[in-house]
């Protein structure tokens, strides 16, 4: 991998964003052999941080394929505890994920999981959960590991096409690779125009809290882009969603709204009504000093409105990260809270 062009940015997570489109194809072929029997009426996922909201977006692709062929949704959990819940019993599959492989709360459960003989499968680049896994005879997909400081938050195309490969294994969705990797050919050749549009987006941002809004179906789109500004510009950000913020949450920024940046994501196939919010929202907001912009979500699929806002959230907060003097790439806060839990 060459060098970054920017100093800031001693890993190159430039590059990370730049090669991500890749990762689906990659993660289809390290889960095409992995398969638990049964017949299973729900999924719990488990994992944290970067490991977990990917099974967000893969629970968004399947419902939205489910519905499209005419099929009732399956329930999708997701725990982030330590321990199981009664979901995890009966006719469920048990979706342990953990990029290091050694995230605490996932080798609890995964632990909890064998020791009552619940269908499970895990998901990792190495560590304690593969070596687990391999141990107990546990169905295990082994994620690849780009380089030593590779993060989490920076593999959600290996894990979808990973998650979505043994969940059509399982018989749980149909399987739809294909659509998935013709439309991430075309992610490439649209990078420059993400990167533009990040930096120029940064640059509206800066010395302020982001607010990341979006409708009902993307409210777990609006929250990677908060996690994308949290970890890789060391900046809080936080997220809600139309219309339910507009009964309670915009009232809150009545004192202080300087303070804060409103990124509104708009989808165009929203309920009309939903729509005419945005634009409304954006002036009433000015009149408390509180500055937006309106995205629209590009894409003709559900799968390509979440990863080309994916992008552009990365460059983003990688522009942001340049701006507040940051490398984009380590997480100190939370390897500090990692020594001190040892």
């Amino acid at each position: 991998m060459s060098g970054s062009p920017h100093k800031f940015d001693k890993s190159n997570l430039r590059q990370a964003i730049l090669d991500a489109p890749g990762q689906f194809s990659v993660g289809f072929d390290v889960a095409k052999d992995v398969k638990v029997d049964g017949s299973f009426e729900r999924v719990v996922f488990f994992g944290e941080g970067g490991s977990a909201f990917p099974a967000s977006f893969v629970r968004i692709l399947i419902a939205d394929k489910r519905y499209g062929l005419g099929q009732l949704p399956i329930r999708f959990m997701q725990n982030y505890t330590y321990n199981l819940t009664p979901d995890s019993f009966g006719a469920a599959l048990n979706v342990v994920c953990s990029y290091s492989g050694n995230t605490e709360e996932a080798i609890s459960v995964l632990g909890q999981l064998i020791e009552k003989k619940l269908p499970t499968v895990g998901v990792a680049a190495g560590g304690q959960i593969e070596e687990i896994c391999l141990s107990k005879n546990i169905p295990f997909v082994k994620l690849p590991m780009p380089r030593p400081d590779f993060q989490p938050r920076m593999g959600s195309g290996y894990f979808v096409g990973a998650m979505l490969k043994v969940l059509s294994n399982c018989g749980l969705t149909v399987d739809f690779s294909d659509e998935i990797l013709k439309s991430a050919e075309g992610f490439s050749s649209k990078m420059e125009e993400y990167e533009k549009q990040g930096r120029e987006l940064a640059a509206k941002i800066v010395g302020r809290t982001p607010l990341v809004w979006a409708n009902q179906m993307y409210k777990e789109l609006a929250r990677v882009w908060t996690i994308k500004f949290n970890e890789h510009a060391k900046n809080p950000a936080f997220f809600n969603f139309f219309s339910e913020l507009n009964h309670n949450l915009m009232v809150g920024l009545t004192h202080l709204g300087e303070r804060y940046f409103v990124i509104m994501l708009k989808d165009p196939a929203d309920d009309p009504r939903n729509l005419r919010r945005y634009e409304i929202t954006a002036d009433i907001l000015k009149i408390y000093k509180t500055e937006s912009e309106i995205i629209e979500i590009g894409g003709l699929t559900v799968f390509e409105k979440l990863f080309n806002s994916v992008y552009l959230a990365d460059f983003a907060a990688y522009y942001l990260a340049e701006i507040n003097g940051e490398d984009p790439t380590p997480v100190v806060m939370v390897e500090e809270l990692k020594k001190r839990l040892k």
